[in-house]
């Protein structure tokens, strides 16, 4: 497999800060746009355009000719990456509480590091995979319970309602298949560079939502005069900000760093997202967030500081953009 040349120290922090910032503020483009869209109707269409401009624009730049490998691969990271973890996440969130749905989606990280982990147990080539340090794992366990702190209050108004065990169960898988394909395409044999990849998963990935919207019949629930004019901004920010921005850096980042770090996104974007509420919405911010958004801060923190044992080559992914949790009153 060939190495991707290595990153600049200040485009890796360029990177990150994308990948924080803008699926941070996807929080509140996802809440709007579902106010008046389907979820998986929604995002096959945000990803199928997103895609399409992309790969035009490769095409007619670079004349790019991924190979059926490449597409093969690429199609199973947008199944598991945009079908799995985006759909799943939006479906789940229709009925499951915001705060709720946050807390479970923080288990991403484990998921992602343990994945790396077990690529270097079961696999026999000792150049894929890596070991979690005990740093790491206490990095990991610091952003849940930070994270916990920061959706207090809405586990607390949430705490009557009755959660829906077959929702709840989509957002843990949608977090079992988002480690999944991170950690495929990481070590995909022939891999496609970030951009052509990323054109690629969001083609099929958007296909693969766009069948799944069809046999659950939203197509035919679609009413467009329904449609709000504050839904159709926000699925354009979400196409153009969320997806050509966000989801390609998640891309590239995933070739040049640490799944482990890359997946420090799950706990940086509730902040931002609190962030946006406070200066966008007026919504109050307190000691809580400020404690809890320090606790976080230096899980990431931990995170980020540690090396790898080896020296590995990275090979995908965002909001959740594509696992983006739904902020409060987000159905």
């Amino acid at each position: 497999m060939d190495h991707p040349a290595p990153a600049s120290r200040s485009a890796l922090w360029l990177g990150f800060a994308t990948i924080y910032l803008v699926w941070g503020s996807t929080y509140l483009a996802i809440r709007v746009a579902v106010e008046t869209l389907p979820p998986f109707l929604m995002a096959g269409a945000r990803f199928l355009v997103a895609g399409s401009i992309l790969y035009a624009w490769l095409w007619f730049t670079r004349r790019i000719r991924p190979t059926p490998r490449q597409w093969f691969d690429n199609a199973v990271v947008g199944a598991l990456l945009l079908l799995g973890g985006n759909g799943l996440v939006s479906w789940a969130e229709q009925t499951v509480p915001s705060g709720i749905a946050t807390l479970l989606i923080s288990v991403g990280p484990l998921f992602i590091v343990l994945g790396d982990w077990l690529v270097l147990v079961v696999g026999r080539d000792h150049t894929r995979g890596a070991r979690p340090t005990l740093p790491t794992l206490a990095g990991i366990a610091l952003g849940v319970v930070g994270l916990v702190l920061l959706v207090a209050p809405s586990l607390s108004a949430a705490a009557a309602v009755p959660l829906d065990p077959w929702r709840v169960g989509g957002i843990l898988f949608a977090c079992v298949t988002w480690s999944a394909g991170s950690i495929y395409t990481r070590y995909a044999r022939s891999p496609a560079e970030p951009l052509t990849a990323a054109s690629i998963q969001m083609l099929t990935g958007g296909l693969w939502l766009a069948l799944t919207a069809t046999a659950l019949g939203e197509p035919g629930r679609f009413d467009a005069g329904a449609i709000t004019a504050q839904s159709v901004f926000a699925w354009l920010y979400l196409v153009f900000v969320g997806s050509l921005v966000g989801f390609t850096t998640f891309v590239w980042l995933m070739k040049h760093s640490t799944p482990a770090r890359v997946s420090t996104y799950a706990y940086v974007n509730p902040i931002v997202a609190v962030f946006l509420g406070w200066l966008i919405l007026d919504e109050p911010i307190g000691p809580r967030l400020i404690v809890a958004s320090a606790i976080i801060i230096a899980g990431v923190a931990i995170i980020t500081s540690q090396k790898n044992r080896r020296q590995l080559a990275v090979t995908p992914r965002q909001a959740v953009a594509a696992t983006e949790p739904a902020r409060d009153g987000e159905k």
